[in-house]
């Protein structure tokens, strides 16, 4: 992604790489790491103005990548989640706290990803210690309630075109909070009620995104969702489920790309 050059052409948009112009492509599966999304983003806008099917588009990538955007639009309609803070004034840290109902509570980084930049705090003094850091960096961040009886544990759900087509439950290893498999967590299958797959399918369509992985955790108030996730692992949900979810995908793309279509949508 990062070798791609672009000529930004009104009438021929081009994309180089490696000193030749990349040609005759019907489709393109975007897999976009966190640290380049700017960039990532915008080379597959250029394929949009070039008429190729992205089966992600870019703005549903950047709308996934900036986890407070993606709260606000799941909460306006109606999705569950854990109650979320957000703030930047020193001087809002202490209400801050009483907001989202106290230590132990969960502060992460609004671009963090596999579980980098997300710290539990265990009480209030840890939480306001977590803050003022943060802010020292002039960095974003969430604040959210700790779901107690979720257990150390959270479901991915994987989405392609509007259906949930596998899930796992991920359970954090003992001493750590997250339950992400890149820092020691188990996975296994789990079945979902409808609720959950519901609440999964309705937060991909939110975000825009044709395949996500949804991650929610089971409360007493039925299933809250943590993050909605652009460009989800494959190998850790596989090998979980035994489901080719990359063939699904390659389905998925069969079924929509048309060659040479002319598009309009996600080249804002």
């Amino acid at each position: 992604m990062l070798r791609c050059y672009m000529n930004i052409a009104p009438a021929s948009p081009e994309i180089h790489y490696r000193g030749g112009k990349l040609e005759r492509f019907d489709a393109v599966i975007p897999r976009i790491g966190a640290s380049v999304t700017y960039y990532g983003a915008a080379v597959v806008r250029q394929f949009e103005m070039m008429g190729v099917y992205c089966v992600n588009e870019s703005v549903a990538i950047t709308r996934a990548r900036d986890k407070l955007r993606t709260m606000q639009l799941l909460a306006r309609r109606g999705i569950g989640l854990p109650v979320t803070g957000f703030a930047h004034s020193p001087d809002d840290t202490q209400d801050m706290i009483k907001l989202v109902g106290g230590a132990p509570m969960i502060i992460k980084l609004i671009e963090g990803t596999q579980g980098r930049g997300v710290v539990l705090a265990e009480t209030d003094k840890a939480a306001g210690s977590v803050i003022e850091a943060f802010r020292d960096l002039n960095a974003y961040f969430l604040v959210q309630e700790f779901i107690e009886e979720a257990k150390g544990c959270d479901i991915r759900c994987f989405v392609v075109g509007g259906k949930v087509v596998a899930a796992m439950q991920r359970k954090a290893a003992a001493g750590e909070f997250r339950s992400n498999l890149h820092r020691g967590g188990s996975a296994g299958p789990v079945k979902l009620t409808r609720d959950e797959r519901a609440t999964a399918t309705r937060a991909a369509r939110i975000v825009g995104l044709n395949v996500a992985g949804v991650d929610l955790v089971r409360t007493a108030k039925g299933p809250a969702v943590l993050e909605v996730n652009s460009s989800p692992g494959l190998e850790g949900i596989e090998s979980t489920t035994r489901d080719d979810i990359a063939g699904r995908i390659i389905e998925f793309v069969e079924q929509h790309a048309r060659p040479n279509q002319t598009r309009t949508k996600g080249t804002g």
